[in-house]
């Protein structure tokens, strides 16, 4: 390896940032591992970010900036990933910032014991109305058994049940130019994070946890509801892009796409609670469609949902508008982003109940039910 290759690249994708950006690179910059580069790919900002990228690379010849017109989110990550030298590849969204020690902890980690990436927890971070930033340490892992070691996702598929938050971790650039491994760049969508998760899932054979916290995730209005006809479908178009990308890795396709299929189920229920009403039975309804085909194909992997989760999904391919239907009357006031989250906790302590035990339930699961 040459000494000029640098140990990790960090790619920003950055699009009107202006208000959160100098922390952001601040906290780069000050990290204990020096040898980086950071790729700061300028995505068409129409307010002062390039002036600051371009400030910022002036006195220091570790940042590289890539000025583009505006192509969103994942085009301005393939163009970042392309562009960096290092040996492994972060990400870090000019939103957010970092602890000094990320990087520096994680390439010795992945350089110890050559891994194809590796991740760790994260502080969701908010700031209270006099400024003051709170951070409260978030795990990614469904099961504590699971860090600190060696982990192989072509003999577990419950690895696919890590959060998949990627800029949590660094990837092995060799890795990832030898496989493939890119973002979708549909224009102007979302949730283009899900892809490079599960292809960076699928080629895996060597991963790690780590069991601390590095990466301060600015948390945005998660409860706020989707009103624009453009973004209703956009969960549902990502994995329609990951499914053609899998169909296209027959290999892969036979052993993957059961936990394909299980895992559009949690990030699709998601997508579906925060749409306004009036997006809600046109999203199921495709849903139901693309969910009946798989059914009718015996791509469903019944034992990898837990019973209510079964249950929920063969309701809305049975009738999407009497699941609605029946949601809506049930609702006692709260929002469907309210009712998931109850969900979703009650499902995290019982998965803990079944799989750690009691102890672990309660200090994993029930803390954040009680919140």
């Amino acid at each position: 390896m040459s000494n000029t290759t640098p140990k990790v690249s960090v790619v920003m994708p950055i699009y009107n940032a202006e208000p959160y950006l100098e922390q952001a690179l601040d906290s780069v910059l000050a990290q204990t591992l020096t040898d980086i580069e950071i790729v700061c790919v300028n995505d068409g900002s129409k307010d002062t970010s390039l002036e600051t990228m371009q400030r910022y690379a002036a006195n220091d010849t570790r940042i590289k900036v890539i000025d583009k017109p505006n192509g969103g989110y994942g085009h301005a990550m393939n163009v970042g990933m392309s562009n960096a030298t290092g040996e492994y590849v972060g990400i870090l969204e000019p939103d957010d910032y970092l602890k000094p020690d990320m990087y520096e902890k994680l390439y010795n980690r992945a350089i110890q014991d050559d891994l194809d990436f590796i991740r760790s927890d994260y502080y969701r971070l908010t700031t209270d109305a006099e400024g003051v930033d709170h951070l409260e340490k978030e795990p990614i892992c469904n099961k504590s058994s699971y860090y600190n070691k060696v982990l192989n996702p072509q003999d577990n598929m419950d690895l696919f049940n890590i959060r998949m938050e990627n800029w949590t971790g660094i990837y092995k650039r060799s890795w990832l130019v030898e496989h493939d491994i890119k973002f979708n760049e549909s224009p102007g969508a979302g949730f283009q994070d899900n892809g490079f998760w599960f292809q960076s899932y699928c080629w895996a054979t060597r991963i790690a946890v780590l069991d601390e916290a590095f990466y301060c995730y600015r948390q945005d209005n998660a409860a706020s509801s989707i009103n624009q006809s453009n973004k209703v479908f956009v969960m549902l178009d990502e994995y329609q892009w990951i499914e053609s990308w899998l169909r296209s890795n027959p290999e892969l396709c036979q052993k993957f796409i059961g936990i394909f299929e299980y895992k559009k189920t949690h990030n699709c229920e998601f997508a579906f609670s925060r749409l306004a009403e009036e997006f809600q039975l046109p999203f199921l309804e495709r849903y139901a469609a693309e969910y009946k085909e798989a059914f009718d194909n015996n791509e469903i992997d019944e034992k990898l949902f837990w019973p209510d989760e079964l249950k929920r999904l063969k309701a809305i391919v049975a009738d999407p508008k009497a699941y609605v239907n029946e949601l809506r009357n049930s609702k006692d006031g709260k929002s469907e982003l309210d009712l998931a989250r109850e969900k979703g906790k009650m499902a995290v302590f019982s998965y803990y109940l079944k799989e750690e035990g009691l102890a672990s339930a309660l200090k994993r699961g029930l803390s954040s039910i009680c919140r």
